[in-house]
């Protein structure tokens, strides 16, 4: 397995790019089984272990995909398949997402139980049941989850939990499917809007996505589309947060603000100076962080896949702070991986209490999956002398040529094969 090693202690300085979104590019990816006719989607972090297996998966069920650059162009190479193969879906969660778009275009679909990050149960019961109030019948065998209906109702659908995953699929089900279905509780992340902006592009119409209530007017069939991915609000917030750690001054160009306001207003209060205009971001950190408090929530509160890297962070600031896992029961793994690194970290249940040393040192560390990567990234590049992260590849999942950005800007990163 790869591994990263970080030589710690020096301020970042310059630009980065950021990457489109690897959880926007994911469900539009899969959207483009809705149709026949080529799909071209644009600015796609083609480099990502998750592309490449979503790349697979879509290959798998017969579509033809060529990868360019971050273009991805994806045509039919004949009948689609209605069942996904495990060796694909055990690597990533977002490979469920296949079950709405072939459940309403074929009536059928058999889908293993997804894997994906040690990061607790994420049961998939909600898409379920979603798919049930349309009238889908479902029966598990070997492992498989079977869904079943010689045609999908449309209809006024509530989510238990505003489950990103789950609205995915429930509104790639309802794109196909003639007539009016609305989403209520539904998640109101940047990436459904996204997704929306495509589905309308296919010729479905879509209102209120970005909202708790979404509504979509299917269609028997849709078009091919072209769409370009909007960037990566995680890894743009990984980033700020780096800066702030390892002190400096960062400018990100293709990045969003506006997608990522609980992330600025938090460093704010922990003393980096902010500013920003359309598609860029910069930060400058000087000293130490202070403590700011947090707890995870859905969009627009502060991000779950932020959570991580915020605690490396606050590992450093000068008094004591509070994190709080309210969306995942499973996602505090790193805090281990930090105390090794010098963190003062206590976790009792679903909050850490975090109280800040003014120096951390580098060890060898593990990544227990993206996000907890991201966090000894961060916590890295402050600390002095040399880290070694082994099982990079949960960060390769997420993040695209992070040695290459972070070496542009100053950092010492080397990966080892």
């Amino acid at each position: 397995m790869d591994r990263l090693t970080i030589e710690g202690g020096r301020p970042l300085e310059g630009t980065i790019a950021v990457s489109g979104s690897k959880n926007a590019a994911l469900p539009i990816l899969v959207a483009t089984l809705l149709t026949d006719e080529p799909c071209v989607v644009d600015n796609v972090p083609a480099g990502l272990r998750d592309i490449k297996t979503t790349v697979r998966l879509l290959e798998s069920l017969g579509k033809r995909v060529r990868v360019g650059g971050a273009s991805v162009r994806v045509t039919a190479a004949g009948s689609l398949k209605t069942q996904a193969p495990y060796d694909i879906v055990q690597q990533m969660r977002a490979s469920v997402l296949v079950a709405g778009p072939l459940l309403a275009r074929f009536g059928l679909v058999r889908v293993p139980i997804p894997g994906g990050c040690a990061i607790g149960l994420r049961p998939i019961d909600i898409h379920l049941q979603g798919f049930e109030a349309m009238g889908a019948r479902r029966i598990a065998d070997e492992g498989d989850i079977i869904l079943s209906a010689p045609r999908l109702a449309p209809g006024a659908l509530r989510l238990r939990f505003p489950s990103v995953g789950a609205t995915e699929n429930l509104m790639l089900a309802a794109a196909a499917t003639p007539g009016r279905t609305t989403i209520r509780n539904a998640a109101r992340e940047p990436e459904i809007a996204d997704l929306a902006a495509f589905l309308v592009r296919l010729g479905a119409r879509v209102e209120g996505a970005g909202t708790s209530a979404v509504t979509i007017e299917g269609r028997l069939r849709l078009k091919g589309a072209r769409h370009r991915v909007i960037p990566d609000r995680v890894e743009a917030g990984t980033y700020l947060i780096a800066c702030a750690a390892a002190r400096g001054r960062l400018r990100l160009k293709n990045a969003e603000a506006g997608h990522l306001t609980a992330v600025i207003a938090a460093l704010r209060r922990a003393g980096a100076r902010i500013r920003f205009g359309r598609g860029w971001i910069e930060i400058a950190m000087d000293g130490r962080p202070q403590p700011v408090s947090m707890r995870t929530a859905p969009y627009p509160g502060f991000p779950t896949d932020l959570q991580a890297p915020w605690m490396a962070l606050m590992a450093l600031s000068s008094g004591a702070a509070r994190v709080r896992e309210d969306v995942f029961e499973n996602r505090f793994l790193h805090a281990a991986e930090l105390a090794r690194l010098g963190a003062r970290i206590s976790v009792s249940g679903a909050a850490a209490a975090v109280s800040g040393v003014e120096q951390l040192s580098g060890a060898p560390v593990m990544a227990s999956d993206i996000r907890a990567g991201a966090a000894l990234l961060v916590a890295a590049l402050a600390a002095r002398g040399r880290t070694v992260i082994q099982r990079v590849y949960h960060v390769d999942r997420g993040y695209e040529d992070v040695e290459g950005k972070l070496s542009r800007v100053g950092a010492r990163v080397a990966r080892l094969k």
